[in-house]
């Protein structure tokens, strides 16, 4: 056909007689020089495209697709979508009547193609719909040329601007309520601490999740639209994605997909700095990819670096299977050691008689500046979670501790987070071991951020979930930035003490109440 016709009425009219004869729709592809390259039987979706198209967003794909409804209505959600997402060229909707034969089937023709960013329509152009042999008359190909140099031009603009920080755009699940809030909201901070940028988000309002994709095809359509107008290129689900569901998003939304658990996991993988805290980190990166090699050496391949990425890297996760099971066992052996050793040091402390505190509590909580307070240490404090993940011994002095003062141990913990990855509670034994050892547990609560009691509950079903029998003391931290009445309410909901590690606010009342429930250094009487 000619290059510059969007379609001809010959091959609307072909098209129509395979439509009738099959009682099913018909497409075809065709390239700028007229072939045609495939022919399909279905909708737009349908359709076989090429691997490479949607590559480069500075230019279309070099495709057109013209396919034939039974039922008018022009252009259809999935068609569009099929457009924007693949980058082709133009792409055509012929109105067949079932009813008729020959020319006389023929209908209406739709076209529509992508929009350059900042249009005021969608993400698409569509033409009122004409008849087709005025289709055949149009110059599709000047139109096309126009058009991706407005898209060269806007990608130039975008590379310009863009940072060398990940943009993410994140998928939520949920009721419209304040846990879904809570949620999202905690995402944002996870992703932020990976290292990316948030561009946007985006919740789904419905109760069940879709098995295929979690959040429905719609929502992605959605989800990859906003990720095309942010210039992002990763998209963050809140919810762990099963294998299946993660390689059926990849394919529909051409884009690199995580989920929460791996924002978790990378966020580990670039806190962990000693020896143990690598051990424990890869090894829960590998048991998480583990079940999801199939299919995902392309995606990872595809990735380049970022989120995700970090940790065992791309060489060790296309390894095949034995060779991952044969270093899990390498790791689980390791952490055996690790395990080993802190016992012996445990029972070093014991014998000492010092009483000991375990720091634990909901993540970026503030422990380890409270913890720096208590012991004069200079343990490693950011505001970002998980900023620690080895566990910090030290020693601290109570005034009231017995008639003449005495020490304690103070332990700094790896912070909790609600739906802790069971692959990090796993590899992280050693470490929570040292809770069961401790004579309290002093847990720690931000009061300066929304939904303090929620991240109580988390943290509590935790330490259940772990069966740890040592008493618990709730202190409120960060008393300098939260608002008083709500200080109050989490004082008297908790009987807890309101204290400020970087001011000091408190912390004599805090020391004070650690003293009255500690056991009290054994006196020698001479």
């Amino acid at each position: 056909m000619p290059p510059e016709a969007a379609v001809t009425a010959d091959l609307a009219r072909a098209m129509a007689d395979l439509t009738v004869e099959l009682g099913r729709g018909v497409s075809v592809l065709i390239d700028r020089r007229g072939r045609v390259v495939t022919v399909a039987v279905g909708d737009a979706a349908d359709t076989p495209l090429p691997p490479f198209v949607g590559e480069a967003e500075s230019r279309l794909a070099g495709l057109r697709l013209a396919h034939t409804h039974l039922k008018p209505g022009g252009l259809s959600g999935t068609d569009l979508t099929t457009l924007f997402l693949n980058r082709l060229d133009a792409l055509i909707a012929i109105d067949v009547d079932p009813a008729k034969q020959g020319g006389a089937a023929v209908g209406l023709a739709h076209l529509a193609t992508v929009a350059p960013s900042g249009s005021e329509t969608e993400d698409w152009i569509v033409d009122e719909p004409v008849p087709v042999w005025e289709l055949e008359g149009e110059d599709v190909l000047s139109r096309l040329r126009a058009l991706e140099e407005e898209l060269a031009r806007q990608a130039g603009v975008r590379e310009v601007k863009r940072s060398s920080a990940e943009r993410a755009v994140l998928v939520g699940l949920g009721p419209d309520d304040a846990e879904t809030a809570a949620r999202m909201a905690e995402l944002a901070e996870l992703v932020r601490s990976a290292g990316a940028t948030v561009a946007a988000t985006t919740v789904q309002r419905r109760e069940k999740p879709d098995h295929r994709t979690l959040v429905g095809e719609g929502k992605l359509q959605e989800a990859v639209s906003l990720a095309f107008h942010e210039d992002a290129d990763l998209l963050v689900f809140d919810r762990e994605l099963t294998p299946a569901q993660a390689r059926e998003v990849e394919r529909l939304t051409k884009l690199k997909v995580l989920d929460r658990t791996q924002v978790i996991l990378d966020i580990f993988a670039q806190n962990a700095s000693g020896r143990e805290a690598q051990v424990q980190v890869e090894l829960a990166q590998l048991k998480y990819q583990l079940p999801r090699l199939a299919g995902r050496g392309e995606a990872m391949s595809r990735l380049g670096g970022g989120i995700g990425t970090r940790g065992p890297g791309e060489t060790k996760l296309e390894v095949d299977r034995r060779r991952i099971r044969d270093r899990i066992a390498v790791l689980e052996k390791a952490v055996e050691d690790i395990s080993r050793r802190r016992a012996e040091t445990r029972k070093t402390r014991t014998a000492s008689a010092t009483p000991v505190v375990a720091l634990v509590g909901y993540t970026n909580a503030g422990k380890s500046t409270l913890f720096n307070a208590l012991t004069k240490a200079s343990a490693l404090s950011e505001d970002k979670l998980f900023a620690t993940l080895r566990p910090t011994t030290r020693e601290g002095w109570l005034p009231e501790l017995g008639p003449w003062g005495g020490k304690a141990v103070f332990t700094d913990t790896v912070g909790f987070i609600r739906d802790l990855p069971d692959e990090l509670v796993d590899a992280f034994r050693a470490t929570l071991e040292e809770l069961h050892h401790a004579d309290l547990l002093l847990h720690v609560v931000d009061g300066a951020s929304p939904g303090a009691p929620d991240r109580v509950d988390a943290v509590q079903r935790i330490l259940d979930e772990l069966e740890l029998e040592p008493p618990r003391l709730v202190v409120i931290n960060k008393a300098d930035a939260a608002d008083p009445g709500v200080l109050r309410e989490l004082e008297e909901r908790y009987g807890a003490v309101s204290v400020s590690a970087v001011t000091g606010e408190g912390l004599a009342d805090l020391r004070r109440q650690l003293a009255a429930v500690l056991p009290a250094p054994q006196v020698v009487e001479a």
